[in-house]
């Protein structure tokens, strides 16, 4: 009998051996892959996101990250190329931006650091356009001009609401865009978009009628109030003080409607519509971004 126990010890120590050695293969094998970062980095994206879908979203990441991984340096050496090797140059840069926008949606502006981490993610990935041996470098101006356009349009924007702000920030084509600038020019863009967002609001909340235009009187009394707000707003972040609409309470918003509508009463009086009033207010912001030289 103690032969046996000590022939069932000895199997049970082998056999416990054995799956040490095997765990320790597994952990070897996910340490030599990467395996144990990506999951990291993809859970902590998916934090700072809080998608409604998360597995839609992981799906979405591994799969850009796939397409990343999937990239090699670009066929036909140096020179000028043809027009196979153009196609296949634009062909890269859209897909370089398709990743570069996809990241900058992952956080909110206000979110600074993980925006902040995202903008030089986006970067990274721009840099490397037109890039033979994969080596971030800078950003072309042409493309990041490209990507301020698709930021404004992805964001709700229109062509028209847009095009003011992306003629103070674009660059010459031809231009190497350093980091500072392309995170300001992002921060600005962003924060555009959800002062525009606000703005809307704002006109919605004094057209009481739907059916009809706001009164001008209420409307120059809200964009008053605006441009107050983005007066007393300071900071050395363009971005901090771009985003000065939110500082308006609804409280504020219906002293002054109350202010400016007497006793209240419906009035039939000049109005302002929805478009003109955007425009208004997109020029308060326009009018305190630095033109870029």
């Amino acid at each position: 009998m103690a032969e046996k126990r000590r022939s069932g010890v000895g199997t049970v120590g082998i056999g416990e051996s054995k799956a040490v050695k095997e765990e320790d293969k597994d952990g070897e094998f996910l340490s030599q892959c990467g395996v144990g970062l990506l999951l990291r980095d993809a859970l902590l994206k998916l934090l700072e996101a809080r998608p409604e879908d998360p597995i839609a979203f992981l799906a979405e990441h591994f799969t850009n990250l796939g397409t990343e991984c999937e990239g090699g340096p670009l066929p036909g050496g140096g020179g000028d190329g043809g027009d196979e090797e153009q196609e296949e140059n634009r062909v890269e840069e859209q897909q370089q931006l398709n990743r570069a926008l996809w990241h900058l949606s992952l956080a909110h502006h206000s979110q600074r650091s993980a925006f902040n981490n995202n903008i030089r993610v986006a970067y990274d990935l721009l840099s490397q356009c037109g890039s033979r041996r994969r080596v971030p470098s800078c950003v072309r101006g042409r493309l990041y001009s490209e990507m301020l356009r698709c930021l404004c349009s992805e964001g709700g924007l229109s062509g028209t609401t847009a095009a003011p702000l992306l003629r103070r920030i674009r660059c010459h084509d031809h231009e190497a865009v350093p980091f500072e600038l392309f995170r300001q020019g992002v921060q600005t863009c962003a924060a555009f978009a959800d002062y525009i967002r606000k703005s809307q609001c704002l006109y919605a909340a004094v057209a009481s009628r739907p059916e009809r235009p706001a009164e001008r009187d209420l409307c120059r009394a809200v964009l008053s109030t605006l441009q107050e707000a983005l007066e007393t707003s300071h900071g050395a972040d363009s971005a901090r003080f771009l985003e000065a609409s939110a500082k308006i309470s609804p409280a504020k918003l219906a002293q002054t409607m109350v202010e400016a509508s007497g006793t209240g009463e419906q009035q039939e009086g000049p109005t302002m519509d929805a478009k003109e009033f955007e425009d208004a207010a997109a020029a308060l912001f326009i009018d305190r971004v630095r033109v870029v030289n």
